[in-house]
């Protein structure tokens, strides 16, 4: 039976506008649902590889991976429904394909339109809150490394900056000049908290701020704008970043005082549980020992908590802890 007192309480629950993609913002999204239904979230459409990769390419479509896998974080539907749109074939023509990407695939072939496909999707999944795509042109992602090599493809960059030994130095989008939906900039207008990640720097966050005029109007916004640092880095893309280096990035692709949050994990990772991510040369982010001082004199404020939740030894965000801490600078600010 519904819970119409608790539908009512998400309901007055603060505003939240989340931008990011990947992973880590999937998993964000399923414990903030818990605290409020207005959610905006708002994901790059960057990506280029796997399943999402070949529709793109095959159907002349935007990429729908990250945008999938924020729709099922926030869908209210049942179990079997979501085993089914997250199966990907393992055989055959469509063997690596997933079924939800072959969904919204097929919503958008049916509507004509990416933007009307996720928003039809969102109803057939009864979605707390909305997903919005970043931008709906059909940008590539460029990386410009330390070196001056340019690497071009999202699913690219890491790899390719591994081989020529060089730290990304910045990124940009082909085309340079993109722009959001306006429903994003309504969201972004109107929210009590803007919130970045967490998920991959270069390839999931930092994209949704090279779209036209969305750094002037998340910083014009009057919501406090949290940055949610990553647990571990990523193999090149942040090796050996601290905080300070995840959100001196941030910043790089935004403006000086961009941010009043950074929250960032504090929680000793058991060793057993770090061995095969160093293995794979990931290894935590750790905050240096003037990483408070030094956001501090920038205007942003740290805040260390045990945030790790680790599952089948997968090292994720605590997302219940880290939406309780959300939803505490929401009230706060508001």
């Amino acid at each position: 039976m519904k819970d119409f007192k608790l539908d009512k309480e998400l309901s007055l629950a603060p505003k939240f506008v989340v931008i990011g993609g990947g992973t880590g913002l999937s998993i964000l999204l399923r414990g903030l649902k818990k605290f409020t239904s207005n959610i905006t979230a708002i994901v790059t459409v960057a990506d280029d590889g796997g399943g999402s990769g070949k529709l793109r390419e095959d159907l002349g479509m935007l990429p729908p991976g990250d945008i999938r896998s924020c729709l099922l974080a926030l869908a209210n539907t049942e179990p079997t429904m979501e085993k089914l749109l997250q199966y990907r074939f393992t055989e055959g023509i469509l063997k690596g394909q997933n079924f939800g990407n072959l969904f919204i695939a097929a919503m958008n072939e049916i509507y004509g339109s990416f933007e009307k496909a996720i928003k039809e999707a969102s109803n057939v999944l009864a979605v707390t809150g909305k997903v919005l795509p970043m931008t709906l042109e059909d940008v590539k992602l460029c990386a410009v490394l330390e070196n001056g090599d340019i690497l071009k493809g999202e699913s690219h960059i890491p790899l390719d900056a591994i081989k020529a030994g060089s730290k990304i130095d910045y990124i940009y989008t082909d085309p340079k000049i993109s722009y959001p939906l306006e429903e994003s900039v309504e969201a972004i207008n109107e929210a009590d908290i803007i919130v970045l990640g967490p998920g991959s720097l270069y390839t999931s966050v930092i994209p949704n701020l090279l779209v036209n005029n969305i750094v002037t109007t998340i910083y014009n916004a009057k919501a406090p704008k949290v940055y949610i640092a990553n647990v571990m880095t990523q193999p090149g893309e942040t090796d050996g970043y601290d905080v300070l280096d995840h959100v001196e990035a941030i910043l790089n692709h935004s403006t000086l005082d961009f941010l009043d949050y950074v929250i960032a994990n504090t929680e000793e990772i058991p060793i057993d549980t770090l061995e095969k991510y160093i293995m794979d040369g990931s290894k935590p982010v750790l905050m240096g020992s003037r990483d408070e001082e030094i956001l501090k004199s920038k205007g942003i404020k740290l805040i260390g908590e045990n945030l790790v939740n680790i599952r089948k030894d997968y090292i994720r965000h605590d997302n219940i802890k880290l939406s309780k801490l959300l939803m505490e600078i929401a009230k706060k600010e508001k």
